[in-house]
């Protein structure tokens, strides 16, 4: 950790979270030894010298060519052109390596998933040469650089492939972050489970579609009518009862309380005090808590972060 002072004067730290590659007597040797050389005229970071001599085995060809799918030193130029000098990776893959592989495996419209997002860029790469996409990261670097740089993809920003394939931005995306499980490891209904978050994954198994934003929002039992049938959650209090078993229970003045719907209906409760046969006749489709909610089950949080109007996802 130490200062560089370039041809032009200026001042140079390493890399923000990283160090130099060479101590600073090594570099002290290199530039006696003319072995440095600054780009940028002289005001560029140091890059050493590397001779076919120096190196004692052969270095690994590939069967496409730097000059048609780039390299390392590429693929950093572009990610330091998108967060300056505050990369996430020191060996982010080019786009044009990634713009080749999914042009070979995949057709316009097909999806693409990468389930290690990294720096983003398949997802970016994918935006562009119009396939869409799914990414899944677990590190900070999904909102620090994932999300800006998928953000100014959507802006047009023309960097890596875009002028190559003609990129002038557009489409959209949907960034989501997973909430707690449904169960804990016992398979009991994890307590830290918000009624928005449950009452989201009811609407999803009941319909196989999206939470729309009413399911998400509302603080009422009945989350919404779908094909006809009224779907009913009954937790944590939503009648008002704060008592652990307060409201969470379908009795006959539960049922009078409740939003009225004309159709059948689906109501999801801890428990019933009517019989099968009374549930019936009223066409009352009663789902326990928590033994009808299936296996368990990771929640979409609240607060989903949408950007642009495009069908990528």
């Amino acid at each position: 950790m130490y200062k560089i002072i370039t041809p032009t004067g200026k001042e140079l730290d390493p890399p923000k979270g990283r160090c130099w590659g060479a101590t600073e007597p090594e570099f002290k040797r290199y530039l006696l030894e003319k072995r440095i050389y600054f780009p940028k005229s002289g005001g560029g970071r140091p890059r050493i010298k590397r001779f076919k001599a120096d190196e004692t085995g052969l270095v690994p060809m590939t069967f496409w060519p730097a000059d048609e799918v780039g390299n390392t030193e590429e693929s950093k130029k572009e990610i330091l052109s998108l967060f300056d000098e505050d990369a996430p990776f020191s060996t982010p893959k080019p786009e044009r390596l990634i713009a080749r592989i999914l042009e070979i495996a995949t057709n316009s419209g097909d999806l693409v998933l990468d389930s290690f997002l990294g720096s983003g860029t398949t997802a970016a790469v994918a935006h562009k040469i119009g396939r869409r996409w799914i990414g899944i990261e677990m590190g900070d670097h999904a909102v620090t650089h994932c999300l800006p740089r998928l953000q100014k993809v959507i802006e047009g920003e023309q960097g890596g492939i875009s002028k190559a394939v003609g990129w002038s931005g557009g489409g959209g995306f949907r960034f989501v972050q997973l909430g707690e499980n449904l169960f804990d490891a016992f398979g009991r209904l994890n307590p830290k489970v918000k009624f928005a978050d449950l009452a989201a994954f009811i609407w999803w198994r009941e319909t196989k579609a999206p939470p729309i934003s009413t399911v998400i929002r509302t603080t009422s039992p009945l989350l919404g009518v779908h094909e006809g049938r009224g779907i009913y959650l009954l937790y944590n209090g939503i009648l008002g009862d704060k008592r652990p078993e307060g409201g969470n229970v379908l009795s006959p003045a539960v049922l009078a309380s409740l939003p009225k719907h004309p159709g059948p209906r689906v109501i999801y409760a801890e428990a019933t005090s009517y019989s099968t046969a009374s549930l019936a006749r009223m066409n009352i489709a009663f789902k326990q808590i928590p033994y009808d909610l299936g296996s368990v089950v990771p929640l979409l949080a609240e607060g989903a972060l949408e950007s642009g109007e495009g069908e990528h996802v």
